[in-house]
């Protein structure tokens, strides 16, 4: 894979998300995922090749912000949901200290046991509705935290899956190239290295034909000599 300076990248991306206060403050997991999504978009595209060149400092950085704010982001839905507990607790309390003042109320007002008896029907049956209500508000809002915490995750694998299969692809391709480049380059070579032994072979030819001459003349010199 091809990369950028690592340090400057860690330093500069480190620098901008620690000093964004309203980033720590209002963690949005559908900003950060796109975030993660411009940044591939963003990073350089190698012209008249399917290739991107991503900086992965920056994915990995941004999976690992991601990664971290999701536990923060869950425990103040659970907060959230305690504070609901607690409201629908209080309701509960409510209601009931309404029905004990009213069953109060009855018995210092009614004497007959058929009108009390009825009244303690009703509040007791005021006092399940209540509590069946708030058992199914607190269940819904149990699901629906679950709900988005599965597509949350899902959403986040599944960008990890993508960066890691672009950046092997990107390998991969870079891996082509490399060797197309010194697959080439030896060709150069041997024809080059060719080019060499003709040479040679040529200087080896000129240096035998003139030693041959060279001979000839002195065999001719040598009978005239002795005629």
């Amino acid at each position: 894979m091809a990369r950028r300076n690592s340090s400057s990248n860690v330093s500069v991306n480190r620098q901008s998300n620690g000093n964004s206060p309203h980033r720590e403050a209002d963690f949005d997991i559908q900003q950060e995922l796109s975030r993660l999504q411009e940044i591939i978009y963003e990073s350089f595209h190698i012209p008249v090749t399917r290739w991107t060149i991503i900086d992965e400092d920056k994915v990995l950085e941004q999976l690992e912000f991601i990664g971290t704010k999701m536990p923060e982001a869950i425990t103040k839905a659970l907060r959230v949901l305690e504070q609901e507990q607690e409201i629908l607790a209080n309701a509960e309390a409510y209601a009931q200290r309404i029905i004990q003042q009213a069953q109060q109320e009855a018995a210092e007002i009614l004497d007959e046991s058929g009108i009390i008896q009825q009244a303690q029907h009703e509040a007791n049956q005021i006092r399940q509705q209540v509590q069946s209500e708030c058992e199914g508000i607190q269940a819904q809002t149990i699901a629906e935290i679950e709900q988005q915490r599965q597509v949350a995750n899902g959403e986040m694998q599944q960008l990890y899956q993508n960066s890691v299969a672009e950046a092997q692809q990107i390998q991969e391709g870079a891996d082509e190239y490399a060797d197309t480049v010194l697959t080439r380059l030896e060709q150069e070579l041997s024809e080059m290295l060719g080019v060499v032994r003709n040479g040679r072979q040529q200087l080896y030819n000129h240096s035998a034909q003139r030693q041959t001459n060279l001979s000839g003349k002195q065999g001719d010199r040598g009978k005239k000599k002795r005629s």
